[in-house]
């Protein structure tokens, strides 16, 4: 128990020593010796990257090539979610850089980093959702992983992981109510 008038630093690194060892470092930004194998963590959110690019093409042809009764409210709610994936790519490509990485845009080779597929043409609007319902599967799935990989490796990776399976969840869920199948609803819960 710290006596009165001394500050208890229990928790606390000596400030002093960390000061000094900051100096040594500062190139590194805000990557500190916590932080294990960056190299390995920007290849994996290399994937991530490209997953959620092919998802905003995916998500964009889709809400242009839709047609039918419903075509309009299905369009609208394929460019909210291409929208959301771009907020993802942008995020995750802001974090490979904070890594020491260099974020991947480039269309060579995209679909081999992509944990999703791009999909096919001429699809019926039932066929679009299905489709994209499975590509929301998948990268739950993928960010799962992520997740579980980064759990004790990058506390600030994870979050931003674990924000992002928030939206694909919800992506998920919007694709089933667009589906209106009872049954695979019920399917999708046990």
């Amino acid at each position: 128990m710290a006596k009165e008038g001394e500050i208890s630093n229990y928790f606390l690194q000596d400030v002093n020593k960390l000061r000094a060892e900051t100096q040594k470092y500062i190139s590194d930004g805000a990557m500190t010796s916590d932080y294990k194998d960056t190299k390995r963590s920007v290849k994996l959110l290399q994937g991530a990257l490209a997953t959620e690019i092919v998802c905003v093409l995916r998500y964009t042809m889709n809400s242009i090539s839709v047609s039918g009764i419903a075509s309009k409210s299905v369009a609208a709610e394929f460019v909210e979610h291409a929208n959301d994936e771009r907020d993802h790519l942008q995020r995750i490509a802001e974090r490979i850089n904070q890594l020491g990485g260099a974020p991947n845009f480039d269309p060579q080779g995209l679909a081999s980093r992509s944990a999703n597929e791009y999909g096919g043409h001429d699809l019926s609007l039932r066929k679009m959702v299905e489709q994209n319902l499975a590509a929301e599967r998948i990268a739950i799935e993928h960010y799962c992983d992520l997740i579980n990989y980064f759990r004790n490796r990058d506390p600030s990776t994870r979050a931003m992981l674990e924000e992002i399976l928030a939206d694909e969840e919800d992506h998920a869920t919007d694709m089933l109510d667009l589906i209106g199948d009872n049954e695979a609803r019920q399917a999708a819960r046990k």
